[in-house]
């Protein structure tokens, strides 16, 4: 395993914990491996069951609750 894939494996585990606590972190984990979960079905599927006033009322609503604290950059 190289350094950055370690290095993210443990960031995401960290989290994971921080926010789920270690014994439902485990059990995630456990559930993505068993049912061999796939993101972009699982996304697939979330995002064809909504409209796109849904998505845009939805997207608009995480901007207003977690407003960009960084630096702004200009891209050309």
């Amino acid at each position: 395993m190289n350094k950055s894939t370690e290095e993210v494996l443990n960031r995401g585990m960290t989290y994971l914990r921080e926010k789920m606590g270690t014994v439902d972190a485990e059990y995630f984990i456990y559930l993505v491996i068993k049912e061999q979960f796939d993101y972009t079905e699982w996304q697939r599927e979330y995002f064809d069951n909504k409209s796109p006033k849904e998505i845009s009322r939805e997207s608009s609503e995480y901007i207003r609750q977690h407003p960009f604290k960084g630096k702004k950059a200009k891209i050309i």
